[in-house]
Protein backbone atom coordinates (compact mmCIF):
# COMPACT_ATOMS: atom_id res chain seq x y z
CA UNK A 1 0.00 0.00 0.00
CA UNK A 2 0.98 3.53 -0.41
CA UNK A 3 0.45 6.25 2.22
CA UNK A 4 0.83 9.64 1.83
CA UNK A 5 1.70 11.99 4.86
CA UNK A 6 1.25 16.09 4.24
CA UNK A 7 3.33 17.07 7.14
CA UNK A 8 5.22 20.71 6.85
CA UNK A 9 6.97 20.26 9.75
CA UNK A 10 8.33 17.04 9.02
CA UNK A 11 12.26 15.99 10.50
CA UNK A 12 14.32 13.06 10.26
CA UNK A 13 17.17 12.12 12.80
CA UNK A 14 19.64 14.24 10.86
CA UNK A 15 17.52 17.62 11.45
CA UNK A 16 16.36 19.36 14.53
CA UNK A 17 12.54 18.90 15.68
CA UNK A 18 10.20 15.83 16.77
CA UNK A 19 10.71 12.18 14.85
CA UNK A 20 7.59 10.64 15.43
CA UNK A 21 6.25 10.62 12.00
CA UNK A 22 9.78 9.53 10.94
CA UNK A 23 9.83 6.16 13.24
CA UNK A 24 6.08 5.54 12.22
CA UNK A 25 6.62 5.93 8.24
CA UNK A 26 9.97 3.74 9.06
CA UNK A 27 7.90 0.85 10.59
CA UNK A 28 5.51 0.66 8.11
CA UNK A 29 8.07 0.85 4.73
CA UNK A 30 9.42 -1.73 7.43
CA UNK A 31 6.09 -3.52 6.83
CA UNK A 32 6.22 -3.92 3.26
CA UNK A 33 4.38 -0.54 2.71
CA UNK A 34 5.48 2.62 0.64
CA UNK A 35 5.44 5.55 3.10
CA UNK A 36 5.41 9.12 1.61
CA UNK A 37 6.25 12.18 2.70
CA UNK A 38 5.28 16.11 1.36
CA UNK A 39 7.29 18.30 3.49
CA UNK A 40 8.99 21.53 3.33
CA UNK A 41 12.56 21.79 3.02
CA UNK A 42 12.69 24.73 6.04
CA UNK A 43 13.13 24.22 9.67
CA UNK A 44 10.44 25.06 11.86
CA UNK A 45 12.49 26.21 15.01
CA UNK A 46 14.63 28.21 12.99
CA UNK A 47 12.94 28.62 9.98
CA UNK A 48 16.17 28.61 7.64
CA UNK A 49 15.98 25.45 5.21
CA UNK A 50 17.84 22.57 6.71
CA UNK A 51 17.16 19.77 4.08
CA UNK A 52 19.50 18.35 1.68
CA UNK A 53 19.40 17.99 -1.59
CA UNK A 54 21.20 14.74 -2.83
CA UNK A 55 22.30 15.16 -5.57
CA UNK A 56 22.03 19.06 -5.90
CA UNK A 57 18.68 20.34 -7.27
CA UNK A 58 16.99 17.74 -6.61
CA UNK A 59 13.08 17.57 -4.51
CA UNK A 60 13.49 13.95 -3.27
CA UNK A 61 15.06 11.85 -1.24
CA UNK A 62 15.11 8.21 0.89
CA UNK A 63 15.91 8.29 4.37
CA UNK A 64 15.52 4.17 6.04
CA UNK A 65 12.91 3.64 3.26
CA UNK A 66 10.79 6.91 3.64
CA UNK A 67 10.20 8.81 0.51
CA UNK A 68 10.31 12.31 1.44
CA UNK A 69 9.35 15.13 -1.34
CA UNK A 70 9.83 18.57 -0.57
CA UNK A 71 6.77 21.55 -1.75
CA UNK A 72 7.67 25.29 -1.73
CA UNK A 73 6.65 27.39 1.76
CA UNK A 74 7.60 30.87 2.02
CA UNK A 75 10.48 31.43 4.24
CA UNK A 76 9.00 33.56 6.60
CA UNK A 77 7.80 31.34 9.73
CA UNK A 78 9.60 33.78 12.36
CA UNK A 79 8.50 37.26 11.37
CA UNK A 80 5.12 37.37 12.56
CA UNK A 81 1.77 35.65 13.03
CA UNK A 82 0.77 36.83 10.01
CA UNK A 83 3.67 36.13 8.10
CA UNK A 84 3.65 32.90 9.91
CA UNK A 85 0.43 32.34 8.81
CA UNK A 86 1.06 33.55 4.61
CA UNK A 87 4.22 30.47 5.08
CA UNK A 88 1.41 28.31 5.96
CA UNK A 89 -0.86 28.92 3.23
CA UNK A 90 1.58 29.29 0.78
CA UNK A 91 2.97 25.08 1.84
CA UNK A 92 -0.81 24.73 2.00
CA UNK A 93 -1.17 25.37 -2.10
CA UNK A 94 2.26 24.16 -3.07
CA UNK A 95 2.00 20.97 -0.99
CA UNK A 96 -1.19 19.58 -3.28
CA UNK A 97 0.68 20.05 -6.56
CA UNK A 98 3.51 18.09 -5.11
CA UNK A 99 1.11 15.30 -3.39
CA UNK A 100 -0.84 15.04 -6.80
CA UNK A 101 2.12 14.14 -8.34
CA UNK A 102 3.20 11.10 -6.09
CA UNK A 103 0.59 9.21 -8.42
CA UNK A 104 -2.48 7.18 -6.88
CA UNK A 105 -1.96 6.77 -3.01
CA UNK A 106 -4.39 4.80 -0.84
CA UNK A 107 -4.13 6.35 1.87
CA UNK A 108 -3.72 10.26 2.99
CA UNK A 109 -2.75 11.46 5.95
CA UNK A 110 -2.74 15.04 7.23
CA UNK A 111 -1.36 16.41 10.35
CA UNK A 112 -2.22 19.35 12.70
CA UNK A 113 -0.73 21.70 13.49
CA UNK A 114 -0.97 23.71 11.20
CA UNK A 115 -4.74 23.52 10.59
CA UNK A 116 -4.24 24.49 6.51
CA UNK A 117 -1.49 21.72 5.71
CA UNK A 118 -4.79 19.05 6.90
CA UNK A 119 -6.90 20.96 4.14
CA UNK A 120 -4.43 19.75 1.69
CA UNK A 121 -4.72 16.33 2.92
CA UNK A 122 -8.14 16.54 2.66
CA UNK A 123 -8.24 17.86 -1.06
CA UNK A 124 -6.11 15.02 -2.49
CA UNK A 125 -7.75 12.31 -0.71
CA UNK A 126 -10.97 13.10 -2.25
CA UNK A 127 -8.97 13.55 -5.87
CA UNK A 128 -7.38 10.05 -4.96
CA UNK A 129 -11.03 8.97 -4.14
CA UNK A 130 -9.16 7.27 -1.27
CA UNK A 131 -9.43 7.49 3.04
CA UNK A 132 -8.35 10.56 4.70
CA UNK A 133 -6.33 10.04 8.20
CA UNK A 134 -6.79 13.06 10.52
CA UNK A 135 -3.84 13.57 13.28
CA UNK A 136 -4.47 15.64 16.35
CA UNK A 137 -0.81 16.90 17.82
CA UNK A 138 -2.05 19.99 19.23
CA UNK A 139 -5.40 21.36 20.04
CA UNK A 140 -5.67 24.36 17.36
CA UNK A 141 -7.25 27.24 17.11
CA UNK A 142 -7.92 26.72 21.08
CA UNK A 143 -4.28 26.74 21.91
CA UNK A 144 -4.17 30.02 20.10
CA UNK A 145 -6.88 31.38 21.17
CA UNK A 146 -5.97 30.62 24.40
CA UNK A 147 -1.98 32.31 24.78
CA UNK A 148 -4.18 35.40 23.46
CA UNK A 149 -2.51 34.51 19.53
CA UNK A 150 -5.75 34.38 17.84
CA UNK A 151 -8.54 37.01 19.22
CA UNK A 152 -10.34 38.42 16.43
CA UNK A 153 -14.10 37.00 16.41
CA UNK A 154 -14.01 36.88 12.95
CA UNK A 155 -10.85 34.71 12.68
CA UNK A 156 -11.71 32.63 15.75
CA UNK A 157 -15.25 32.00 14.22
CA UNK A 158 -13.47 30.79 10.85
CA UNK A 159 -10.73 28.67 12.68
CA UNK A 160 -13.64 26.67 14.48
CA UNK A 161 -15.51 26.16 11.50
CA UNK A 162 -12.59 24.95 9.49
CA UNK A 163 -11.54 22.24 12.83
CA UNK A 164 -15.04 21.27 12.43
CA UNK A 165 -14.75 20.73 8.43
CA UNK A 166 -12.14 18.55 9.04
CA UNK A 167 -13.26 16.86 11.75
CA UNK A 168 -16.52 15.86 9.78
CA UNK A 169 -14.33 15.12 6.58
CA UNK A 170 -11.72 12.37 8.07
CA UNK A 171 -12.55 8.99 7.62
CA UNK A 172 -10.56 8.54 11.21
CA UNK A 173 -9.09 10.74 13.79
CA UNK A 174 -5.93 9.89 15.27
CA UNK A 175 -4.72 11.90 18.86
CA UNK A 176 -1.83 11.91 20.80
CA UNK A 177 -2.83 12.34 24.02
CA UNK A 178 -5.86 11.18 26.05
CA UNK A 179 -7.29 14.27 26.97
CA UNK A 180 -7.67 15.18 23.40
CA UNK A 181 -9.64 12.24 22.48
CA UNK A 182 -12.45 13.90 25.58
CA UNK A 183 -12.16 17.41 23.44
CA UNK A 184 -13.14 15.59 20.49
CA UNK A 185 -15.87 13.89 22.10
CA UNK A 186 -17.37 16.71 24.01
CA UNK A 187 -17.18 18.39 20.55
CA UNK A 188 -19.62 15.99 19.14
CA UNK A 189 -17.06 13.51 17.42
CA UNK A 190 -18.32 10.09 17.51
CA UNK A 191 -15.33 7.83 20.00
CA UNK A 192 -15.41 5.22 17.24
CA UNK A 193 -13.88 7.62 15.03
CA UNK A 194 -11.17 8.33 17.67
CA UNK A 195 -7.99 6.10 17.75
CA UNK A 196 -5.30 7.34 20.81
CA UNK A 197 -1.77 6.22 19.79
CA UNK A 198 0.24 8.82 22.27
CA UNK A 199 3.34 10.43 22.10
CA UNK A 200 6.20 8.08 22.83
CA UNK A 201 10.23 7.50 22.26
CA UNK A 202 12.43 5.10 20.29
CA UNK A 203 14.62 3.91 23.51
CA UNK A 204 17.14 2.38 21.35
CA UNK A 205 18.21 6.56 20.56
CA UNK A 206 18.93 7.02 24.18
CA UNK A 207 21.69 5.72 26.13
CA UNK A 208 20.61 6.01 29.88
CA UNK A 209 24.45 4.95 30.88
CA UNK A 210 26.47 7.67 28.51
CA UNK A 211 27.94 10.72 30.21
CA UNK A 212 27.73 12.99 27.37
CA UNK A 213 31.37 13.84 27.20
CA UNK A 214 31.25 14.77 23.82
CA UNK A 215 28.60 17.73 24.40
CA UNK A 216 30.02 18.38 28.09
CA UNK A 217 33.45 19.12 26.01
CA UNK A 218 31.97 21.04 22.74
CA UNK A 219 29.64 23.44 25.18
CA UNK A 220 32.23 23.91 28.06
CA UNK A 221 30.12 21.81 30.99
CA UNK A 222 32.67 20.04 32.06
CA UNK A 223 32.30 19.73 36.28
CA UNK A 224 29.23 21.49 35.99
CA UNK A 225 25.48 20.38 37.36
CA UNK A 226 23.43 20.68 33.85
CA UNK A 227 20.29 21.66 33.54
CA UNK A 228 18.99 20.98 29.81
CA UNK A 229 15.69 22.33 28.07
CA UNK A 230 15.20 20.68 24.64
CA UNK A 231 12.79 21.92 22.07
CA UNK A 232 11.30 25.23 20.81
CA UNK A 233 11.90 28.47 21.71
CA UNK A 234 8.44 30.08 21.18
CA UNK A 235 5.95 31.57 22.81
CA UNK A 236 4.16 28.90 24.46
CA UNK A 237 7.08 27.74 26.24
CA UNK A 238 7.24 30.08 28.50
CA UNK A 239 11.24 29.82 28.33
CA UNK A 240 11.26 33.42 30.21
CA UNK A 241 10.16 31.86 33.54
CA UNK A 242 12.94 29.15 33.25
CA UNK A 243 15.69 31.41 33.05
CA UNK A 244 14.32 33.74 36.21
CA UNK A 245 14.10 30.34 38.14
CA UNK A 246 17.82 30.27 37.30
CA UNK A 247 18.76 33.07 37.98
CA UNK A 248 17.70 32.64 41.60
CA UNK A 249 20.74 29.56 41.56
CA UNK A 250 23.50 31.47 41.17
CA UNK A 251 24.58 30.38 44.71
CA UNK A 252 25.08 27.34 42.72
CA UNK A 253 28.23 28.78 41.44
CA UNK A 254 28.53 25.10 39.10
CA UNK A 255 24.68 25.19 37.43
CA UNK A 256 24.80 25.37 34.15
CA UNK A 257 21.64 26.05 31.82
CA UNK A 258 21.63 24.76 28.38
CA UNK A 259 18.81 25.48 26.17
CA UNK A 260 19.01 23.20 23.06
CA UNK A 261 16.74 24.44 20.31
CA UNK A 262 15.67 27.41 18.38
CA UNK A 263 12.59 29.51 17.49
CA UNK A 264 10.76 33.31 17.15
CA UNK A 265 11.50 34.19 20.82
CA UNK A 266 15.53 33.35 21.13
CA UNK A 267 16.50 36.90 20.19
CA UNK A 268 14.21 37.79 23.02
CA UNK A 269 15.30 35.47 25.27
CA UNK A 270 19.08 36.22 25.24
CA UNK A 271 18.34 39.70 26.04
CA UNK A 272 16.57 38.71 29.11
CA UNK A 273 19.28 36.29 30.46
CA UNK A 274 21.66 39.22 30.07
CA UNK A 275 19.49 41.58 31.39
CA UNK A 276 19.27 38.58 34.45
CA UNK A 277 22.84 38.60 34.79
CA UNK A 278 22.88 34.82 33.94
CA UNK A 279 26.51 33.84 33.67
CA UNK A 280 26.15 30.18 32.73
CA UNK A 281 23.57 29.46 30.36
CA UNK A 282 24.16 28.48 26.32
CA UNK A 283 22.06 28.41 23.17
CA UNK A 284 22.92 26.00 20.90
CA UNK A 285 19.78 26.48 18.58
CA UNK A 286 18.78 23.75 16.20
CA UNK A 287 20.43 20.41 16.55
CA UNK A 288 19.86 17.05 15.12
CA UNK A 289 18.28 14.38 17.11
CA UNK A 290 21.30 12.26 17.32
CA UNK A 291 23.41 15.37 19.30
CA UNK A 292 20.01 16.19 21.00
CA UNK A 293 20.31 12.83 22.59
CA UNK A 294 24.32 13.59 23.02
CA UNK A 295 23.14 17.03 25.18
CA UNK A 296 20.51 14.60 27.28
CA UNK A 297 23.42 12.35 27.90
CA UNK A 298 25.17 15.55 29.71
CA UNK A 299 22.22 16.83 31.71
CA UNK A 300 21.72 16.24 35.27
CA UNK A 301 18.25 17.47 35.55
CA UNK A 302 15.69 18.18 32.09
CA UNK A 303 13.04 20.87 32.21
CA UNK A 304 9.95 20.26 30.38
CA UNK A 305 7.35 23.60 31.07
CA UNK A 306 4.67 25.93 29.39
CA UNK A 307 2.60 28.81 29.68
CA UNK A 308 0.35 28.57 32.36
CA UNK A 309 -2.90 27.81 30.43
CA UNK A 310 -5.25 25.49 31.15
CA UNK A 311 -5.44 24.09 27.19
CA UNK A 312 -1.73 23.12 28.06
CA UNK A 313 -3.05 20.74 30.59
CA UNK A 314 -4.07 18.68 28.03
CA UNK A 315 -0.56 17.87 26.47
CA UNK A 316 1.44 14.86 26.23
CA UNK A 317 4.82 16.86 24.99
CA UNK A 318 7.88 14.70 22.61
CA UNK A 319 10.50 16.24 25.40
CA UNK A 320 9.31 14.53 28.39
CA UNK A 321 9.43 11.02 26.87
CA UNK A 322 12.95 12.08 25.81
CA UNK A 323 14.16 13.09 28.61
CA UNK A 324 12.58 9.96 30.37
CA UNK A 325 14.14 7.41 27.88
CA UNK A 326 17.47 9.45 28.15
CA UNK A 327 17.49 8.42 32.18
CA UNK A 328 17.07 11.81 33.35
CA UNK A 329 14.57 13.34 35.53
CA UNK A 330 12.42 15.94 34.83
CA UNK A 331 11.31 19.07 36.43
CA UNK A 332 8.16 19.48 35.48
CA UNK A 333 6.23 22.83 35.09
CA UNK A 334 3.21 21.50 33.29
CA UNK A 335 -0.21 20.41 35.16
CA UNK A 336 -2.38 17.93 33.77
CA UNK A 337 -2.24 14.46 32.16
CA UNK A 338 1.43 14.87 31.34
CA UNK A 339 2.06 15.16 35.36
CA UNK A 340 0.03 11.80 35.59
CA UNK A 341 2.65 9.92 33.71
CA UNK A 342 5.55 11.88 35.44
CA UNK A 343 4.07 11.31 38.91
CA UNK A 344 2.79 7.28 38.09
CA UNK A 345 6.57 6.44 36.60
CA UNK A 346 8.42 8.07 40.17
CA UNK A 347 10.23 10.07 37.15
CA UNK A 348 10.66 13.92 38.25
CA UNK A 349 9.47 16.46 40.24
CA UNK A 350 6.37 18.81 39.69
CA UNK A 351 6.93 22.21 40.11
CA UNK A 352 3.47 25.06 39.49
CA UNK A 353 3.56 26.13 35.88
CA UNK A 354 4.37 30.24 36.27
CA UNK A 355 6.41 30.47 39.14
CA UNK A 356 9.82 31.00 38.97
CA UNK A 357 10.46 30.78 42.67
CA UNK A 358 8.46 26.85 42.38
CA UNK A 359 10.76 25.83 39.37
CA UNK A 360 14.15 26.58 41.06
CA UNK A 361 12.97 24.88 44.70
CA UNK A 362 12.45 22.09 42.02
CA UNK A 363 15.96 22.48 40.85
CA UNK A 364 17.55 23.28 43.43
CA UNK A 365 16.27 20.18 45.66
CA UNK A 366 17.43 17.78 42.87
CA UNK A 367 20.87 19.71 42.75
CA UNK A 368 21.34 18.57 46.34
CA UNK A 369 20.37 15.44 46.05
CA UNK A 370 22.66 13.47 42.97
CA UNK A 371 20.63 9.83 43.95
CA UNK A 372 17.40 10.73 44.44
CA UNK A 373 18.12 12.35 40.93
CA UNK A 374 19.78 9.61 39.62
CA UNK A 375 16.82 7.16 40.54
CA UNK A 376 14.26 9.09 38.97
CA UNK A 377 16.02 8.91 36.17
CA UNK A 378 16.05 5.12 36.18
CA UNK A 379 12.73 4.75 36.99
CA UNK A 380 11.35 7.25 33.63
CA UNK A 381 13.68 4.91 31.57
CA UNK A 382 11.61 1.79 33.02
CA UNK A 383 8.62 3.31 32.55
CA UNK A 384 8.65 4.55 28.82
CA UNK A 385 9.92 1.74 27.16
CA UNK A 386 7.48 -0.38 28.90
CA UNK A 387 4.46 2.17 28.24
CA UNK A 388 5.61 4.46 25.66
CA UNK A 389 7.80 2.54 23.38
CA UNK A 390 7.79 4.17 19.84
CA UNK A 391 8.26 0.55 18.55
CA UNK A 392 4.87 -0.61 20.03
CA UNK A 393 3.10 2.66 19.02
CA UNK A 394 4.30 2.38 15.13
CA UNK A 395 3.01 -0.87 15.09
CA UNK A 396 -0.31 0.40 15.95
CA UNK A 397 -0.17 2.76 13.93
CA UNK A 398 0.66 0.13 10.82
CA UNK A 399 -2.57 -1.88 12.25
CA UNK A 400 -4.88 1.05 12.27
CA UNK A 401 -3.79 2.56 8.39
CA UNK A 402 -3.66 -1.25 7.23
CA UNK A 403 -7.78 -1.41 8.87
CA UNK A 404 -8.82 1.87 7.74
CA UNK A 405 -8.10 1.07 4.18
CA UNK A 406 -9.26 -2.60 3.71
CA UNK A 407 -12.46 -2.15 3.66
CA UNK A 408 -12.93 1.51 2.10
CA UNK A 409 -14.89 1.48 -0.94
CA UNK A 410 -14.13 4.67 -3.60
CA UNK A 411 -15.98 7.85 -2.45
CA UNK A 412 -18.99 9.22 -3.43
CA UNK A 413 -19.01 12.66 -4.65
CA UNK A 414 -19.22 14.23 -1.35
CA UNK A 415 -15.60 13.32 -0.39
CA UNK A 416 -16.47 11.71 2.86
CA UNK A 417 -16.37 8.32 3.45
CA UNK A 418 -18.72 5.93 5.77
CA UNK A 419 -19.61 7.54 9.21
CA UNK A 420 -17.52 10.50 8.31
CA UNK A 421 -20.16 13.32 8.32
CA UNK A 422 -20.88 14.24 12.11
CA UNK A 423 -23.94 16.65 13.54
CA UNK A 424 -23.63 20.04 13.15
Amino acid sequence: MRILLIHQNFATPAEGGGTRHFELGRHCSQRGHEFVVVTSPLSYLSGRQTATEDPPGSTEQVVEGVRIRYAYAHPSLHRSFVWRLFSFISFTLSAIRTALGVGSVDLVVGTSPPLPQALSAWYVSRRRRCPFLLEIRDLWPEFAIAMGVLTNPVLVGLARCFERFLYRRAHLILVNSPAYRDYLTERGVPAAKIRLIPNGVDPAMFDPDADGAEARARWGLEGRFVVVYAGALGMANDIATLLRAVAQLEDIPHLHLLLVGDGKERANLESLARELRIAHVTFTGTLSKTEVAECLAAADVCVAILQDIPMFRTTYPNKVFDYMAAGRPTVLAIDGVIRQVIEEAGAGVYARPGSADALAKAIRMLATDPERARAMGRAGRAHVVEHFNRADQAAEFARVVEGLIAPHSPQDDSGAGSGAELSP
